[in-house]
């Protein structure tokens, strides 16, 4: 009976190992859900006092967004350009070529900054037959419009559906204007981005995004960096009989490949010409270093600082926008043209694209402070 009495008394003074954990582990529990609790808060506060500090504006000049989402409808096209010049100087020639415009319509749904959709060839909602050659173009565009800044990502394909579109200094008896041609392809992806100086006052949001609201007149200096890569195919021999004959030795290459950084400074205007109504015009003309290899041999085999001289070249990026939004219905129009110019002592080359947008749309769900 003692015996007994002496383990039961063990038992209460000491309880079994498991009794232990269980009691602990509610309290380990406990304390990382609280610590994650204040981890996602600090987080989403801190997101929303960058949002708010990104979004800081003169509310005499702009409107801020009182909406959550946004849903548009858009009609876009895109187009290209390209000018090949070749020559000693006294028979410079030159070759424009350029692929029918190609268009497209999407659906698109946007939360804030953001719009994520999906476009369809009109061919393809039509039911038109595409060409082998336009079946290899594809375009990829991203871009981001906030007060502070903003930023542009492109990877473009043009495929080889392309038609000479004029040509120089070439004695020819037939003309050839508008004749297909498939021995041209370009490939360009890149990188653009800018600060917007006068961001207070001067939206690009508004005429872009349509995301804030223009309510006064007024412009402000724009300075970027852009970053590209660009690589052209050129197989002349598949030219017009006349125009392989005579055709300058310094066009006559198969492939060009360069690399492109620029730095940019330029100025947009905000034009409020009636209520709810805006127009945008940007310029930011940029000097760019071009790095490139012809037929994989350098184009430059020169060192020190000449050699950098002759690598600059000059870049230009336009943008231009026209647009009627009373905060929750809007309507308009947009451009976007990139022109890069490749330059040295008997070769050039002028390459544009671009893409122009109408498109129409409403935003709802208002956010919890304008409700």
């Amino acid at each position: 009976m003692a015996q007994t009495e002496r383990e039961d008394s063990i038992c209460l003074q000491a309880p079994p190992l498991g009794t232990k954990l269980i009691t602990e582990k509610p309290t380990r529990l406990a304390e990382f859900a609280e610590g994650f609790k204040k981890v996602y808060q600090i987080s989403t506060y801190g997101l929303k006092a960058a949002g708010k500090k990104l979004n800081d504006v003169d509310t005499l000049y702009i409107s801020p967004n009182r909406y959550n989402f946004a849903f548009m409808l858009e009609q876009s096209t895109w187009f290209e350009h390209y000018r090949l010049g070749g020559g000693n100087g006294s028979n410079d020639q030159g070759i424009n070529f350029a692929p029918n415009a190609n268009a497209k319509i999407g659906i698109y749904f946007g939360w804030r900054w953001i719009f994520l959709g999906v476009s369809f060839d009109l061919k393809d909602v039509l039911g038109k037959q595409k060409s082998p050659y336009e079946k290899r173009r594809k375009e990829v565009a991203f871009n981001l419009y906030s007060s502070k800044f903003g930023v542009d990502l492109y990877s473009r394909h043009t495929g080889s559906d392309f038609k000479i579109t004029s040509y120089s200094n070439f004695d020819l008896g037939n003309d050839y204007v508008d004749t297909h041609f498939s021995g041209f392809e370009s490939k360009i992806k890149g990188l653009n981005a800018y600060w917007i100086f006068n961001h207070r006052k001067f939206s690009y949001p508004a005429a872009f995004s349509q995301s804030t609201n223009q309510r006064r007149s007024c412009g402000s200096l724009m300075a970027g960096f852009s970053y590209s890569q660009h690589r052209i195919t050129f197989d002349q021999t598949l030219l017009p009989d006349e125009m392989q004959q005579q055709i300058q030795p310094s066009l006559q290459f198969h492939n060009l490949k360069y690399t492109d950084y620029n730095l940019s400074v330029g100025y947009g205007y905000n034009w409020v010409f009636a209520k709810n109504c805006l127009l945008n015009i940007s310029l930011l003309p940029a000097i760019g270093f071009k790095k490139a290899r012809v037929d994989d041999r350098p184009t430059n085999e020169e060192t020190g600082w000449k050699r950098w001289i002759k690598d600059v070249n000059f870049d230009l990026i336009t943008r231009a926008g026209i647009t009627w939004n009373n905060s929750k219905f809007y309507v308009g129009a947009s451009l976007v043209l990139h022109t890069y110019d490749y330059r040295k002592e008997n070769f050039s080359m002028t390459n544009s694209f671009g893409s122009l947008r109408i498109y129409m749309g409403l935003n709802f769900w208002k956010k919890k402070e304008y409700r």
